[in-house]
């Protein structure tokens, strides 16, 4: 009953028909996309299909940004052919994926994505025992194996500037959806019912964004209009999915502007739930420590440097932190401790969003523990920590939080000139802070009156 009950809910948002349309079909003289920009094991893919009898057609993103003059960073493939009828095509292909079955080709290090065409899901009540297609009760997809036909498969797709198929043979564009329009407009626009494409897959909201934050496009008014209300749907996609998917939000190198319209459309919080709060209580403070280190992440990614993901979600996360520490120091817990137990609990909660590996985690709670670390100095400590091979990631971090405005008494600039200095110089900074109570040296234990032997035991206590 209760199954029936949540189908009648749903119902009207399925009947919503998607709009049938001829195609329009740009010659090579209507667009600037030539045959030879595109990977050619990606028109070998294409014609070899075409050859044995199926459409085929180059598809999606690398059409956009090869139209945009951008550099695909991968080829994606639509065709008529059914996966086991592509895989019997290539040897050096395999399927893979349950909820959306595909192919990919192996050419070297490069993979093409082979797709068949989708359609809609079927009408009937019992769509969710059939093995092709399934819906949880708020309407997301959960299996999605309904082939069609090219027309079916344009209006399936999320956005109309991923809906278009070019065909290196003729060297023709199709665009079912106006995507070529959009593209000159610079317009992120749904295909269909914004509200139901959003309840079908809620991380449609974050490609948005993606897509907004990485073009410089602006998301077209009345896909933009549910965001904000269907933002919580976001806490029911798996957290392994979300973190793929920040990843790409963070990592694309627009990833100040990215935050930005999360925090517009209301999407950072299902994402960040600390961090969120933190920004509420102290936005000053956890905003500019967070923008700088995403300025930081764009800045390192149009260079060419390499970025990891722990510096990343160590920034994300860290505001949320010094509160959490606060509390569990409140019920009598030392310092450091009580930082150590507030980090194992904010990543425990924030991997139940977004699933951090653990070669990100363990990393990240390094750059947190560095933190603790280099204020003590004294004897051979700094030069130990300087061996740490956390300690760049470290001493990068806490530059990040001076840049906040968290005070540390100079605790940067005497990390720099450290690095910088000889040998004398160092014996002379290290022996200069005995004189300082910015040392934070630890303090000695006293020495028991007993003599290493022979001790009298009769001999008084200490007082």
């Amino acid at each position: 009953m209760l199954k029936k009950l949540f189908q009648s809910f749903r119902l009207p948002l399925r009947r919503i028909p998607h709009p049938r349309r001829t195609p329009e079909i740009l010659s090579s003289r209507q667009h600037s996309l030539h045959r030879n920009a595109l990977s050619r094991h990606a028109v070998s893919v294409v014609e070899r299909l075409q050859q044995a009898g199926y459409q085929a057609y180059v598809v999606g993103g690398c059409v956009r940004d090869l139209l945009l003059d951008l550099e695909p960073k991968d080829y994606d493939v639509a065709t008529s052919a059914t996966p086991e009828q592509v895989r019997a095509e290539f040897r050096n292909a395999r399927v893979i994926g349950r909820r959306f079955k595909l192919v990919h080709v192996h050419f070297g290090r490069e993979i093409i994505e082979v797709a068949t065409f989708r359609a809609n899901h079927p009408e009937s009540e019992d769509d969710e025992a059939s093995p092709l297609a399934a819906r949880n009760e708020s309407g997301r997809i959960l299996r999605d194996n309904v082939y069609g036909t090219l027309e079916d498969d344009a209006q399936r797709r999320d956005f109309t500037i991923n809906a278009l198929y070019y065909d290196p043979s003729t060297e023709r564009i199709l665009d079912h959806t106006h995507g070529v329009h959009d593209i000159r407009n610079r317009l992120i626009r749904l295909i269909g019912d914004p509200e139901q494409r959003y309840l079908e897959d809620p991380v449609r909201m974050l490609r948005a964004v993606r897509f907004a934050a990485k073009l410089d496009f602006e998301i077209e008014r009345h896909s933009a209009e549910p965001i904000t209300d269907l933002a919580d749907l976001l806490e029911d996609v798996p957290a392994a999915r979300l973190f793929d998917e920040v990843i790409k939000l963070f990592l694309s190198g627009k990833a100040e502007r990215t935050f930005d319209l999360l925090q517009e459309f209301d999407l950072f919080a299902p994402l960040f739930p600390a961090s969120a709060a933190a920004l509420d209580d102290n936005p000053d403070y956890a905003g500019t420590l967070i923008r700088n280190a995403l300025a930081n992440t764009d800045q390192r990614i149009a260079q060419g440097k390499p970025v990891t993901p722990a510096f990343l979600f160590a920034a994300l996360l860290w505001p949320a932190l010094p509160a959490r520490t606060a509390e569990i120091q409140a019920r009598g817990l030392p310092p450091i401790p009580a930082m150590q137990e507030a980090a194992h609990d904010i990543i425990w909660e924030q991997c139940q969003r977004t699933a951090i590996p653990k070669r990100f985690s363990m990393p990240m709670r390094e750059i947190w523990d560095m933190q603790e670390r280099l204020p003590r100095r004294q004897g051979r400590r700094a030069d130990q920590l300087l061996d740490n091979p956390r300690f760049r990631a470290g001493y990068d971090f806490l530059l990040l939080r001076e840049s906040a405005g968290e005070q540390t008494d100079g605790l940067g600039a005497w990390w720099t000139d450290y690095q910088e200095a000889n040998e004398s110089e160092r014996r002379a900074m290290i022996r200069s802070l005995g004189s300082k109570d910015g040392g934070n040296a630890p303090r000695k234990r006293r020495r028991s009156n007993r003599r290493k032997s022979g001790s009298n035991d009769s001999a008084p206590a200490s007082d």
